[in-house]
Order: structure tokens, then sequence, then C-alpha cells
């Protein structure tokens, strides 16, 4: 019973309408807001989860259990033991035990599933600046299923380190260790049989916080992160994905407004010697107490292919989106965004496969609880 009373439930559901101006399906670049929700009424998905936090004790064990349901789950249903492919809106979002050791400040650890170490913008669309997500975050990775430390050098500084499975089929979360073995393609005509081996990803990452010494641009902060994720057995090539992200978030003379900036370079995720990009800019302006502007402008390129762009020449996208955010009731988000896509390499990637741009209008809604 002492256990249960410092549990937490807590969750979400997530709502939205989308309105796309012109006919088409091709939207490259977008996260959870693709063709399949324009124009229409959508529920993105509804969210539980159970926590137990880490006390204050040297040796204090807590939890955190989260499952995902409706259509955003999908992307993670792959690795869901009630998913099995790509149709399941049953997912495992986070289920991991967290420990912490009395070494040195506190040394805390993560065992399970845990969310990726890299990124500006998180799945959980009502902790972003917009609802939509921006070209960075489609190339990131969401989850991973290892071991995770976590230490606070100084108050100013953090770092995180782990390890955790790699990628031999992209499908369950346990499945690291294919040793079935697969056929290569040489890229000459030819093929040859290749043993399966044991991989793994590679994770850390470093977060400076700026101190009230430095006046205005206190809380300011500065991170960040590398993921190593070992590839076999999928046919995108026989070298690591490797994810670089960089994010800075800083407040201004201002009070109401801050500002940020955030770099994503991805190799080999498509293929070897492939590449993928993205860059933003962030400003939030707190309006009035219940009224905020959130802007953002990306720009982002990348091989033949990225960002889902057709086979062809190198991608190149540019994207605006405008959010506006009116706390009427408590525990609501009720925000209206506005986005354009812009192909720069004229090669009309968007909607029909023939336009340069695209625009949509959507209206999101969700209760947090």
């Amino acid at each position: 019973m002492s256990a249960l009373q410092s549990t937490t439930i807590s969750g979400y559901v997530d709502t939205s309408f989308i309105w796309l101006f012109g006919t088409g399906t091709e939207l490259p670049g977008r996260s959870f807001d693709g063709s399949e929700k324009q124009n229409g009424f959508n529920l993105n998905v509804a969210s539980i989860a159970i926590e137990k936090p880490l006390d204050d004790g040297n040796w204090a064990a807590g939890y955190r259990a989260q499952l995902l349901f409706g259509p955003d789950a999908r992307t993670l249903s792959l690795q869901s033991p009630w998913g099995g492919d790509s149709s399941g809106e049953v997912a495992i979002k986070n289920a991991y035990v967290s420990l912490r050791a009395p070494i040195g400040n506190g040394l805390e650890f993560k065992a399970g599933v845990f969310d990726t170490v890299v990124g500006y913008e998180v799945f959980e669309s009502g902790n972003n600046p917009n609802y939509s997500r921006s070209y960075g975050y489609y190339i990131e990775p969401i989850t991973h299923t290892g071991v995770l430390a976590s230490y606070e050098l100084t108050p100013w500084l953090s770092i995180n380190g782990g390890v955790a499975n790699g990628l031999s089929d992209r499908t369950l979360l346990n499945r690291a260790n294919d040793r079935s073995g697969y056929w290569r393609n040489d890229g000459e005509g030819g093929s040859s049989w290749e043993m399966g081996q044991g991989l793994m990803s590679y994770l850390g990452s470093i977060a400076l916080t700026a101190p009230s010494s430095m006046g205005f641009l206190e809380g300011a902060t500065l991170y960040g992160g590398i993921v190593d994720t070992g590839i076999g057995k999928d046919g995108i090539g026989t070298k690591d994905v490797i994810n670089l992200y960089t994010g800075l978030t800083v407040p201004t003379p201002i009070t109401q407004v801050s500002l940020g900036v955030a770099y994503d370079y991805q190799a080999n995720g498509m293929f070897d010697e492939s590449y993928a990009n993205a860059i933003a800019g962030y400003l939030t302006w707190q309006m009035t107490q219940k009224l905020r502007f959130n802007a953002r402008g990306e720009y982002a390129t990348g091989s033949a292919g990225a960002f889902g762009t057709a086979t062809g020449e190198r991608a190149e996208l540019f994207g605006l989106t405008g959010t506006l955010d009116y706390s009427l009731w408590a525990n609501a988000i009720t925000r209206l965004e506005f986005r354009w896509d812009n192909d720069l390499s004229g090669k009309g990637v968007f909607l029909d496969g023939t336009m340069d741009n695209a625009i949509s209008l959507a209206l999101n809604v969700i209760y947090k609880f």
C-alpha cells in the first residue's frame, strides 16, 4: 500500500481537425499529420501512464509504464507485442525501472523502454511549441530499449549515456540479436549470404543550463546528443545509422519572448552514405496570460528520397508554421495552426507530386490529466 500511495496516474487525449488546401496526398517531411489525417476530424492518440517517481532516498527506486491507443500508436506498434504490423493501434511508449545509487551527486538509471535522448520536439504534441512536428523530428528515433545512466555533475551540467538494442529487423522491442543470416546485395547484380550478428545502439547527451548569475539568460539550455544505431538485415546497407543533434533555448530581455534553435543530422538513414539534415528556429511569445503564439521556420536537405520525397534528385524543403495557443479551459490545450511547406528543389514533391507548395490549417484540442 505504501508503494501505491506514491504512484501517479496521468495521460491525455489528443484530437485534431486538419484542412489541406489543394488535392493530393504527398506530404514529405510530415510526422503524425500526413495525408491520412487531412480534410477531416481525427483522434490522434490517447495515452495513459502510471508512474512512481524516484524519491529523495539514496537508494530510490521507481518505474514508469505508458501505453498509447489510436492511430499515432502505429509508428510504435511494430515494436509492440499486440501490434505485429503497422495497422496496430496499441503500443508501449515507456516501460522502464528507474534506480538511483549514492555515487557522487547520485547516479540514476533507466532500464527498459525509454524516450530517445535527442530532439527539440517530442512525441507528445502537447509538450511541443507547435502541433505539427518538424523536419528534424522526422529523422529522429523515438524510443530505445536498453539502459540509460544519468548524472548531474553540477547544477548547470548534466550528462546521459546508454546502450540499447540495435535494429536487426525494425520490429520487436526485445529483438536486438538476429543471427539467422540474410542475403546482401553487392550492388553489382550479385549477392552473398551474410550471417546475422548481435547489434547494439549507443547513445549519449550533454546539457548545460545557464545559472542565475547570467541575468536574463538564466535558464537558457544548450543540449547536444548522439545516437549510433546498429543496423542489419533490413536492406539499407552495412553502416550504422548516426543521429546527431544540438539544440539551444534562450530567454530574451523581453520576458514574454523566448527563442530556440535546433539542428539534426542523420547519416546512413536510407542507405549507406545517405544523409538528411534539418535546422529549425523557434519563437514563443506569451501575448497574454492565456494567449500564446509559437512560430517555427525550418530548412531541410537530404539525399534523394530523404523525408519521404520521391527518389530522384536531392531533397530540399522549407517550412513555416504559426500556432495560436489559447488556454480557455483548465487542463485543456486548444490551438489553431497554419503551416506552409515549400519544395525548394522545384521538383514539385507535394500533393499530387507536381506542386511546390502545401498549405494546411489545423485545429488541435488536447485534454491532459
